[in-house]
């Protein structure tokens, strides 16, 4: 039986309401150099605990009633102190087991909306299935680094292993090629992805609406013809 590193989990379903059921879920998880404690709603992310920041950040959308967690990172911190002293007794009686390791299966690199060169966009670094976390992206622009990127905290998966999503401001001009490196400690080299923006990411407004009236009108055109013919033929027939 594998042994994860990370060893707390909680997850539970809170509250029912009249328009069907809700899970309302909390996850705390430690490891020697990284802790994790975050709830949500419903699969989507409520508030997590900043510990380089120390304090709780609330990733939500300004459109909805605003959520907060009264001494979340707090407790967020105490946990963590538990996480690491069962994960230190657990060492101790496995006789420090084998730190597991598993490198991304998968990183792939797209944006977020339809490209139209000269509007704002953003690109999405999207690295699921390694473990443990985190994994560090970095983002370079015509191979040139650039700045201003964001990383959401590691999200476990169904098999204990993590995604996590990079986000990149960028505005789409012809031509430029960004690409997201992803570092992990199961990978031997970074594992990289690029975005070229091209002129065919775009595709032309009036080629498809120009195609779909043609073979409308040809439909059309057929389907008066077949119908005369059937009129014609019944009333030879009477």
């Amino acid at each position: 039986m594998k042994m994860k590193e990370l060893l707390l989990f909680l997850s539970c379903v809170l509250s029912v309401s009249v328009d069907g059921q809700h899970s309302d879920f909390h996850i705390a998880g430690c490891s020697d150099s990284y802790g994790e404690d975050v709830y949500g709603l419903d699969g989507e992310e409520v508030a997590y605990a900043d510990f380089n920041k120390q304090k709780e950040i609330y990733p939500q959308p300004p459109f909805v009633d605003p959520m907060d967690y009264p001494g979340g990172y707090e407790q967020a911190v105490g946990q963590l102190q538990i996480c690491r002293a069962n994960m230190q007794n657990s060492r101790k009686g496995m006789k420090d087991f084998p730190l597991e390791r598993d490198a991304p299966s998968a990183v792939m690199i797209y944006t977020k909306d339809e490209v139209e060169f000269g509007e704002e966009n953003y690109l999405i670094c999207y690295v699921t299935g390694f473990y443990p976390a985190p994994v560090n992206v970095s983002w370079t622009k015509n191979k040139e680094k650039v700045t201003g990127s964001s990383i959401n905290v590691p999200y476990i998966n169904k098999d204990g292993t993590f995604t996590q999503i990079s986000r990149l401001d960028f505005t789409p001009q012809l031509g430029d090629t960004y690409s997201c490196k992803v570092e992990h400690l199961a990978l031997t080299e970074p594992a990289t992805k690029f975005y070229e923006v091209e002129a065919l990411a775009r595709s032309d407004p009036g080629v498809g609406p120009s195609v779909f009236c043609g073979v409308g009108l040809t439909l059309g055109l057929v389907g008066v013809a077949v119908g005369t013919f059937f009129l014609i033929k019944g009333n030879e027939c009477s």
